[in-house]
């Protein structure tokens, strides 16, 4: 259960992480790569944030993502200029790819009949056990 403090923290970090990422991507020269937060997730002690970030192309997903959490410390202290008069610390920041979209396309592909996993068992992941 997350508390107003946690979802107001979580929309200030996920607003102006939204901008920093942006324009990290194009000045690194990545101008046609888009880059969005879809979700903050804060713990209870507020000294960490989970950012779930979708990029559109895809192709670019894995190797974005290791740029940024490279790039942690760069990232955390240009957030906190932007949150100075709203945030006392910045919490710890750990990344993460937001695969929903990825998730929702293939249910709607099934749901057409495009793609049936019932002919095609392959289209179905493997079930980890844990």
């Amino acid at each position: 259960m997350e508390t107003q403090r946690q979802k107001k923290i979580a929309g200030i970090i996920q607003k102006d992480m939204a901008e920093v990422l942006q324009r990290a991507a194009t000045d690194g020269g990545l101008k046609g790569t888009l880059i969005s937060v879809s979700k903050v997730y804060i713990t209870s002690d507020l000294s960490i944030a989970k950012v779930y970030v979708s990029i559109f192309p895809n192709d670019k997903a894995s190797e974005l993502l290791e740029g940024m959490k490279s790039n942690e410390p760069l990232i955390k202290h240009e957030l906190a200029q932007r949150t100075r008069n709203q945030l006392r610390r910045v919490p710890h920041l750990t990344f993460y790819i937001d695969d929903s979209l990825d998730y929702i396309d293939g249910i709607e592909k099934s749901l057409k009949g495009e793609e049936n996993p019932i002919e095609n068992r392959d289209l179905l992941d493997k079930r980890k056990k844990s």
